[in-house]
């Protein structure tokens, strides 16, 4: 939409995720372009110019946009196997047929990905891709191009693995890269495809897979590359106790202190899944501003644990919540974390006072972004940032007995998305994707799905 031209919505409550937790029970936001120009109660000033499009919101609430920091968007066509196994036999079952992928099945893969996301809420996402299998084509490319098809806010986390079957790694030698390979392909990722301007809908982070897919030799130097290149850094770190084993029997340390003799460590580092951590863990991540991606579905399906979520928020370390891999989180949905995250921690040592239902929709949103380097511009509902934002209708059977309405989305039935936008731009439209045929991807995903059996059980 041109920078003159108004989207003026009304009537809804809001909750703007802002520092001071602002929130209005009836009120008003008024789009220019791609930003927010004002918002606030009761109805829109009078007198506005230039509107595009008037929105009677009544039954609904505003938030602003999910955002999903931790993703592998190709093990879409890889869902509902290997659905009684840990972390380490997970992998085992699974990397043959990962190990087979091309970029076909990638990019249908990252389509279905994304607009299951999307139709629920997401209008920032990211993925976190490690798996090169040699003479599989342009899968950045292919992940990238569905993005920016969809309409969809993203970061590439351009992974990789150099330790192989041979190297006492898990995954096939043929789906490994070199350490220089690796590298190189990373930083010719990043000069093609990363946008460091405000309202950039792609950005690149750096990003070895974790310590036992990976030689220290990528680690370290990987970490020196993104710096040397002005972008972010991500991998996978503590995510179960066969991992915090590893760490002690390769390395002589923890994985904490192995990431920070990496340089693994920093307001430019988040990490996914970090739930066997102690107290000395939390303080480094606390003292370096590393974040966090929470993956609470993931963590319960593959038996790996409850992560200490009020201890690092309390810290003061930076917290968002990932789907994960629809490997291990089948429904590939991120408005449903909200929920889980909320319920699994309640489950932890805190009980009861775990989290809050507004805790739960900052770590999607604001934490979110936060995690990702991008608070300043997305992430909670204030003039002057980008209009990423989603309306949910409360006022159905699922919903419209709650009286708080940041309480019926977090704890109640997932809520449906009347209008999601990108920088202004709807994406969703009454639960349906404007920028996609949603049953054409269904149909490409299942075919590529099927190919990919075929050829595992050929191979």
């Amino acid at each position: 939409m041109a920078a003159d031209r108004r989207i003026v919505i009304e009537n809804c409550a809001i909750a703007t995720v802002d520092g001071d937790g602002t929130e209005y029970a009836s009120g008003h936001l008024v789009v220019a372009g791609n930003r927010i120009e004002s918002l606030g109660a009761g109805r829109a000033p009078e007198g506005l110019h230039d509107v595009a499009r008037r929105i009677d919101a009544t039954g609904h609430l505003a938030t602003p946009g999910l955002v999903n920091t931790h993703h592998h968007f190709y093990q879409w066509i890889t869902r509902g196997l290997a659905t009684d196994h840990n972390l380490f036999d997970w992998l085992v079952a699974l990397y043959p047929t990962w190990a087979r992928i091309d970029e076909p099945m990638v990019r249908a893969a990252a389509r279905g990905s994304l607009a299951m996301m999307a139709r629920g809420g997401v209008t920032t996402a990211m993925d976190h891709h490690y798996v090169f299998p040699r003479g599989s084509g342009d899968l950045s490319g292919a992940i990238i191009t569905a993005a920016r098809d969809l309409g969809v806010r993203f970061t590439l986390a351009r992974g990789s693995m150099d330790r192989g079957e041979k190297d006492g790694g898990l995954p096939p030698d043929f789906a490994v890269e070199s350490p220089d390979d690796a590298l190189a392909a990373t930083e010719e990722t990043v000069r093609r495809h990363h946008d460091a301007s405000f309202d950039a809908m792609t950005q690149v982070a750096v990003a070895p897979c974790s310590p036992f897919s990976v030689s220290t030799g990528l680690m370290r130097h990987g970490a020196e590359l993104a710096r040397r290149l002005g972008v972010r850094l991500h991998t996978h770190g503590s995510e179960t106790v066969e991992e915090e084993k590893f760490c002690h029997e390769r390395f002589g340390m923890g994985p904490t202190d192995y990431f920070e003799s990496t340089g693994w460590l920093g307001e430019d580092v988040w990490m996914a899944h970090c739930v066997h951590m102690n107290d000395s863990d939390i303080a480094a991540f606390a003292r370096t501003g590393t974040g966090v991606a929470h993956c609470p579905s993931s963590n319960a399906r593959l038996a790996a644990g409850i992560a200490r979520v009020p201890d690092l928020l309390a810290a003061g370390v930076p917290v968002g919540l990932g789907v994960d891999g629809t490997a291990s989180n089948e429904s590939g949905e991120l408005h449903t974390e909200l929920r889980n995250a909320l319920l699994v921690n309640r489950l932890g040592a805190h009980r009861e006072a775990a989290l809050t239902a507004r805790q739960a929709l900052r770590l999607g949103t604001h934490g979110g972004a936060r995690v990702l380097g991008r608070a300043g511009e997305t992430g909670s509902l204030e003039p002057g940032k980008l209009a990423d934002l989603v309306l949910w209708r409360m006022d159905t059977l699922a919903h419209a007995s709650i009286a708080d309405p940041v309480t019926a989305l977090v704890l109640g039935a997932a809520a449906p998305v009347t209008a999601s936008f990108v920088g202004g731009r709807q994406i969703v439209e009454n639960g349906r994707l404007l920028t996609a045929d949603e049953d054409e991807i269904a149909r490409s995903t299942r075919a590529e799905a099927r190919r990919l059996a075929r050829i595992t059980a050929q191979g």
